[in-house]
Formats: structure tokens, sequence, C-alpha cells
């Protein structure tokens, strides 16, 4: 029986429910003599440092010490850039840390950080995208994509449309905020547990802030309480200050950040702005977009650059578009340094593409489902490539896709009982809407797309395995538990997947751009087909057999031609050991064929595409603009399943944490620059009050990806882009109050947002005479 492909539980699930699942903050009661660690944040978007006391924190008892840009021995650096001080000589955002106090407790931590005395010099705070392009304050290279001759396209086009929107932002709001514990062995030698998606990252940041080789830097990660991209350079920072903590003073360090802590110190999802002109023909062929992206990418660099590519890359999504041109800049500003976020620019270039599509259609007259139709890939007569060069291979399952989810959704009928409804409640109003997802499936940076992998294979036929991803909740080494049983040919309790180590895999990439499956899972295949290989010899002496011809499955080991004789996998890993055969094996792992010109932004940057698409049905009041999401239908592409519930169970919540985006999460900052949406009480959550009526999810069947192993494909990303369908729904009942017309609607779609759309609607109704 395979065992890749089975629908099993998370491998943590009974750990996780009841409360058994060890995390980073839970480790530090097994040290004694551990030091808390308290930031002092500072009370302005931008200033300069003019004058840093630390002698009274000293007097508040159990205060040990007061960390300062003067203790760093190395680089006072926590990024890879050069722009991200760890102690700041000038603020660059409200609440950032300028020193941090190490004490016997919190509490006194605590005490002591509110007794250092800092005086600051305010400067001139830019708090918007707004503002940064009046001033032209961006960082970072200028992006842009293009194909044909766009200005040529759009004076031939029979229509031609402007238009702009603003998206927000969105925190992280994992489970367990940011935390690290740093301690020394006896050689000096420095262990740090840390919440991090790139334990490879965070080693490389604490040897660089203690000027220590890579080597004398350990960092572990047993597992963390979600991460959605906040902690795939975010991390760095406080596992550096606990490193710094514990190098300093010989005792072991811990920095857990409570939620206001890491709302006000951490980056968020980039907010966007985009202006573009799109030209099309009267059928709703679109002929030409021209179209310019601003991030907020805040006061340092972090990933800002590569989120805009990923926006630039993605801002076509599933449709071809012959002409088109995307810029793209980072702005900055004085607010946290915005960072990955699930998606990682993806959602946000596909939002604006289908802003545009459903302008278009509106101003024909057409179904919204229409226009999308028509200008997708593989429907377009033209060769399905992308404006950055890539070929859309299986361009044709976007309509596979689209087609059988109408079918399934029941779109059509379903689309006269909500003109009927409509027609019959002026003051309530049902929308449907069906929109794709076409996401690329690779690092848009080329070196990070490759793995390791070590397995041990011990004498009574259990296994260790080791690899470079992190688990954050998301089911990776679940995955990878089942890739190592179906490759040795063991049962799953065999497989024993370890806490993720620097020093058990080097050089790892982070776990993120939803290829932690396919990068690990293919090196931990690799290394158990080279462990698998010797013992097939071995076994195929006992058995008087070509090695070729030696099956292993569930724990036992037949020939092909006498499978009534068996062995046992514990029999066969024993004989080899009295062969003196090595029973540990390293995996490696490159993703073929990608090459990726950053310049000209041009080249093969995906190993494949993800596709799936979501139909979704709200109700809106006319008089609130309060909605509730009846129905949502999904269809997603991932491959071959590795493991089905987790993949439904990726889908699912990727699908609700879009909705909260685009829906919900309406991040704000004050005037001052500090962030006002800072706790669960002022920032609304998606919840199951907003959990659709109906939500029926389906994997695609019989959609193998060659090249990935085991036939499957990415599922953590992809699947949040589908709550777009919900945004477009919402559009749909709002245009429904004033016949039809266009719609402007503020992202994310609040109730207010919505019913000042309702308002804008019904005005142009009257305007009109409609």
């Amino acid at each position: 029986m395979k065992v890749v492909g089975r629908a099993i539980p998370h491998e943590s699930a009974r750990e996780h429910v009841t409360g058994r699942a060890l995390y980073t903050d839970d480790l530090w009661p097994r040290y004694p003599g551990v030091l808390h660690a308290w930031p002092v944040q500072a009370p302005h978007a931008h200033a300069r440092i003019l004058r840093l006391e630390v002698g009274p924190a000293y007097r508040v008892p159990g205060v040990v010490r007061v960390l300062t840009a003067s203790d760093v021995p190395g680089l006072n650096d926590s990024g890879l850039k050069g722009d991200e001080p760890l102690f700041p000589a000038e603020v660059m955002y409200f609440g950032q840390a300028v020193s941090w106090v190490l004490a016997e407790t919190e509490e006194a931590a605590r005490l002591g950080a509110a007794q250092v005395a800092v005086e600051y010099e305010p400067l001139p705070a830019i708090l918007s995208i707004q503002e940064a392009i009046r001033q032209e304050s961006f960082q970072g290279a200028m992006l842009h994509a293009r194909r044909g001759d766009v200005e040529r396209a759009l004076q031939e086009s029979a229509r031609v449309l402007e238009g702009e929107l603003e998206l927000g932002g969105q925190e992280h709001f994992y489970l367990e905020t940011q935390a690290s514990l740093a301690l020394l062995d006896e050689a000096g030698h420095l262990l740090v547990h840390s919440s991090t998606q790139h334990p490879s990252e965070t080693q490389e940041i604490v040897a660089q802030v203690l000027g220590l080789p890579r080597s004398q830097v350990t960092v572990q990660c047993i597992r963390m309480g979600g991460g959605f991209g906040g902690k795939e350079v975010q991390a760095n920072p406080y596992a550096a200050v606990a490193a710094l903590g514990a190098y300093l003073t010989r005792r072991p360090v811990r920095v857990r950040l409570n939620r206001l802590q890491d709302i006000t110190l951490t980056g968020k999802r980039h907010p966007f702005y985009a202006r573009f002109k799109v030209g099309f023909s009267q059928d709703g062929l679109v002929n030409a977009l021209q179209m310019e992206l601003y991030s907020d990418g805040g006061w340092s660099q972090d990933l800002s650059e590569p989120v805009l590519a990923r926006a630039v890359c993605h801002a076509d999504n599933a449709y071809y578009i012959p002409h088109m041109d995307v810029k793209g800049r980072v702005c900055k500003t004085h607010k946290t340094s915005q960072t990955a976020f699930r998606g990682f620019g993806g959602p946000q270039g596909m939002v604006f593409i289908e802003e545009v599509m459903d302008r278009v259609a509106r101003s024909l007259g057409l179904p919204p489902e229409v226009v999308r139709e028509r200008n997708f890939y593989g429907v377009r007569p033209e060769s399905p490539t992308t404006h950055y060069g890539q070929e859309v291979k299986d361009a044709e399952r976007i309509k596979l896709i689209w087609d059988e989810l109408k079918a399934s959704a029941d779109l059509e009928p379903r689309r006269e009982e909500i003109r009927r409804f409509n027609a019959q409640n002026p003051h309530r109003k049902r929308g449907l809407a069906i929109t794709p997802v076409k996401f690329g499936i690779s690092f848009n940076f080329t070196p990070y797309n490759q793995a390791g992998a070590l397995v041990l294979v011990y004498q009574d036929g259990s296994v260790q395995v080791n690899h470079g991803g992190t688990e954050m909740g998301q089911g990776l080494h679940t995955k990878i538990q089942q890739i190592a049983a179906e490759a040795l040919g063991v049962p799953l309790e065999a497989i024993r997947v370890m806490p993720t180590r620097t020093d058990k895999v080097p050089n790892t990439s982070a776990t993120a751009a939803s290829t932690g499956a396919d990068l690990n899972g293919g090196a931990v295949r690799d290394a158990c087909e080279k462990i698998k290989a010797r013992l097939a010899a071995v076994a195929a002496q006992k058995l008087l057999v070509h090695p070729a011809d030696v099956v292993f499955e569930e724990g036992w080991v037949w020939s092909l031609w006498k499978p009534e004789e068996r062995l046992r996998f514990a029999e066969v890993v024993k004989a080899a050991y009295a062969q003196r055969v090595q029973l540990f094996a390293d995996g490696f792992y490159r993703t073929p064929g990608l090459h990726w010109d950053k310049t000209r932004m041009w080249g093969k940057p995906f190993h494949y595409f993800a596709f799936g698409a979501a139909v979704s049905e709200v109700e809106v009041d006319g008089f609130t603009g309060q909605y509730s999401l009846r129905r949502v239908d999904i269809l997603h592409d991932v491959g071959d399943s590795l493991s089905p519930l987790v993949d439904l169970g990726q889908v699912e919540g990727g699908f609700i944490q879009g909705l909260g985006w685009l829906t919900l999460e309406d991040l704000r900052w004050d005037a001052r620059g500090q962030v006002a949406t800072r706790s669960a009480s002022t920032y609304k959550l998606p919840s199951f009050s907003e959990l659709p009526e109906v939500f029926n999810v389906r994997l695609l069947p019989r959609s193998t990806e060659p090249g990935v192993v085991y036939g499957s494909k990415a599922v953590g990303e992809p699947p949040l882009m589908l709550a777009i369908s919900v945004r477009e729904a919402l559009r749909d009942a709002v245009a429904a109050f004033g016949r039809g017309s266009m719609v402007e609607l503020a992202s994310p779609a609040t109730p207010e947002a919505v019913y000042w759309a309702i308002e804008r609607v019904r005005e142009k109704a009257l305007v009109s005479g409609d």
C-alpha cells in the first residue's frame, strides 16, 4: 500500500491539541540562570538619538546588563543589505528597539527598560505611499517587465480605461510570537533555539553580529506556532539579541515578544498602490496593459524587492495580454520594515489584474466571468507565454478547472437565482463571482532553489530524517515522513523527523515560496534511494536475485519472482551492517531548468504553475454594508497530493487568510506613525463567524506534475488568492444596487467600505437617471 497520497493526520496533531507540543519559548525553564530580555522602544517614527543613558536601569533590582551598540563585537546589523542596524543611531519607525535590557525576570527587565533615558531629536517622517512618491523616497531598483508595444496597442484599441487601486497590508498574527533562546556550551560555542523559517540565515546573522565563523553557531528550530513569512528574515534580530546577551553574560538569554511588541516591532504584508491603463476590444479581449506598482517597504529593504518582483510577475494572473508593460518601485517610509507574507507579492499583483478585468467587463456590459474566460492562457490563440518570457506549461488546465468548477458549483443556475432575488429585494443584494489562480512555484532568487537532507537508518530498522525545512504547522514534516516511508518501503511509524538544525543540514534555504515539500522532499527522497540501493544489493544476495528485482514495502523486503519469500526490513539492515555497508546518506535536490535575468525581468523564474479557481456568493445589506458569505466552491490543483488531509487544510486555511486580508484586516497607522491596530481588540481577524455557510473544497484529480517529488505540487501560498473571488462577489452585489454599474471598492472591503461603495453606485444611478 502506498504511503504517499494517504490521508493521514498532521504528525503533531495530538501534541497540538493536548498542549504537549514544544515551542521555542517552552524550553527556557530547562536552563538555570536564564536572563529575560526587554526592548527599549522609541516613541517617534523618525528621530536622531542624541543621548542614551543606561545607568538608571542598573538601579532596578534584577537588571544584569543593558545591551547597546557599543557591546556588539561584530557588525551592528541584523540584515544582509547593510541597512538594518540592531542598535540604531537614527530611529526609523515608531517603536523601534534602541537597546535591550537583560534581567533575572521579565518584570525586572520591563522595569529596567522603562528607566533607560533616551533623548531624541524628532525628524520629518514619511508615512504613506503617496507621500513617498511625491518625495521620490524609494529603495532598491526599479523593476520593469514588458512585452510588445503597449503605447501603439493602446492607441489601436477600441476602448481604453484608466484607474487606480490601493491595497492594505496585513499583520501575520501567528499564534506564537517571535522567540529565541541562546546559550553557550563549555567551549564557548553558541546554540540558538529560534522560531525561524530560515535557520541558516539566522545562523549567518548571529555570526555576523558576534564576529564569529558560522561553524561556531548552531541554530535549531523545533517547530513554529505559525510563520506565514513573518519569520523568514524577521526572526533574525531577536536571535541576534539573545545570542549577544548570552555571549556577553555567559548565561542563557531568552527573547520572547509579547503581542504588542510583536505587532509594533515586526513587518507586515506590503501595502500596494497601482495605476493602470488598459486597452481592449468590444468583445472584451484585452490587447494592452500599462501598470505602475508601488509598494510600501517601510524603513529597510528586507525582502521588499523580491516581493515586488513577484507582484510584477503575477500582474497577469491567468490572462494572456499581448502587449504588457509593468513597472514597480519600493517606497521607503518610516514604518515597520514590511516583509514576506504568504503569497509574497503575488496576491497584490493578482488583485490588480482582477480589478482591471472587472472594470473591462462592466464597461462593456458583459458578465465578468465571460471576459475573464476569453482572456485565459490556453484559450486565446496566441502562444501561452508570460510578459517575462516564461511559457505557461499546462495552460489548458486553467480552462479545465474553470469549466469543471462552473458546472459543479451550478454557476449559471445560481446566477439566474441571484438575478431574481436582487429584483425582488431593493435593500439586500447578492453577488456571485468566479476567479482563477495561476501562481508560479520557486524562489525568485534562483540559488535558494536547493535543499539537503541527512537520513540515518539504525540496526533495528528505525529511521531518523534530517532536512532543511522548518515546520510551522503547515504539515511539511508530515509530508517528509510519508516521502521517507514510501522511498524506503517502511511503515510511517518507523520514521522520525528531527528538529531542523544547522549542524545536521548546512546552508539551507528558507521554508518559504511554497517550496518546502518540493525541495526538502526531493532531497530526502534522494538520500533514501541511496540507502535503499545499498540495502537492495544486500537483500539480493539473500534472495538470490538481481538488486533491481528487490521490492521494499511496509517494512518487508521480497523478490518480484518469489513474493512469498519475505525478509523483514530490520533483518536486511542488520545484514548490511554486518557487511559494513553504509546505513546513512545525504541527499540533495536542485530545481532544474531555472534561469532569471533580474535586470531585464526575463527568463524562467518558476519551475511550474499551480492553478485553481473559486466561486463565491455573498449577500449584502444596503443600509449598513454588512455582508455574509453564503457559499464558496473551490477546485485546486496540487498535482498528485502527497498528503490529502494536509493539502485540504492548506487550501481551506489559505483561503480564509486571504479572506481576512481582503475583507476584514484593516491595518492602520496613526498620524504619528504608530501602528493603531495593535491588538486583537482593534485588528479584526477571521473567525468561525466568517466561514462560509457552505464550503466545498476539492483537489483536482489526475493532475500529476512530472519532475516533482511523487508528482505533487506546492500548496502553501496559491490558495490564498482564491479569496479574490469574495472581493469580486462583493463588487457584484454592490453593482446590483446601481443596475450593474462600475464599482469602486476599497481594500480591505470592510462593511464600511462596502457601504460607501453602495452609496457611490446609488449616486451614479441617480445622476444617470436609472
